[in-house]
């Protein structure tokens, strides 16, 4: 199956009753027609989302350019529409790209996606659930289900702008030879706080604040054996 972009999604700044911040959410992202400008939005904690007319509010905790794009394929939407027993459209979780016939879970930090003709972008980190998602949900102890399905999707850097629409084709152009991937990193950062020393292997690619916990980790670990 070819890869494909099947729908960019965005969002706009909307006051609910499950948002965590005063100014409300942008989580509630849905599917847009015509092209989209993608490009890097700017350091975490000015710059917001890598989209043109994409909001995210909490910009302390979200956004900026190392999570400059937020992607989930629509193989493991299906997957949770099946356990939930509930429709779930696309952008519902908050994705900007719902992508078809990529293993987003398997992709490695660092691994480059061309999207449409001109668009580039690199693999950081994956997404960790907060108890604003699990508000948009509506689905009790969803943080704690999240996590264990261990299926978070993932966050990109802008390493050449471009414009996007639904059905441009997704190629990855460049994967590294290590073997971090979304899952991996996902779990190292949540249940399996030993595997924190295997993420260093990702290089600058790694999103930096997981970086930084990795090398605090193996540090630490370090200190530890040493005695």
């Amino acid at each position: 199956m070819e890869a494909t972009l099947l729908t960019v999604n965005i969002g706009q700044a909307v006051r609910a009753a499950y948002a965590t911040h005063e100014a409300g959410t942008g989580l509630d992202k849905r599917p847009v027609a015509g092209p989209v400008a993608v490009a890097a939005p700017g350091p975490k904690g000015t710059g917001g989302s890598g989209l043109a007319g994409d909001a995210i509010v909490d910009t302390l905790r979200h956004g900026g350019d190392d999570q400059a794009v937020y992607a989930y394929a629509r193989e493991d939407l299906d997957d949770w529409q099946r356990r939930l027993g509930r429709d779930l459209p696309n952008g519902i979780f908050g994705e900007n790209l719902t992508t078809a016939g990529l293993d987003v879970t398997g992709a490695r930090i660092g691994e480059r996606w061309r999207v449409g003709p001109r668009l580039l972008l690199e693999v950081t980190s994956p997404r960790i659930p907060c108890r604003t998602f699990q508000g948009r949900l509506g689905e009790p102890g969803w943080i704690k289900r999240f996590t264990q399905a261990a299926v978070p999707g993932a966050y990109f850097r802008v390493l050449e702008p471009g414009e996007i629409r639904a059905g441009d084709p997704v190629r990855v152009e460049h994967r590294p030879g290590h073997d971090i991937t979304i899952g991996l990193a996902f779990r190292a950062l949540t249940t399996h706080r030993d595997l924190l020393p295997r993420l260093l292997d990702a290089g600058d690619a790694l999103h930096p604040e997981a970086r930084e916990k990795a090398a605090t980790y193996a540090a630490k670990y370090a200190v530890e054996c040493g005695r």
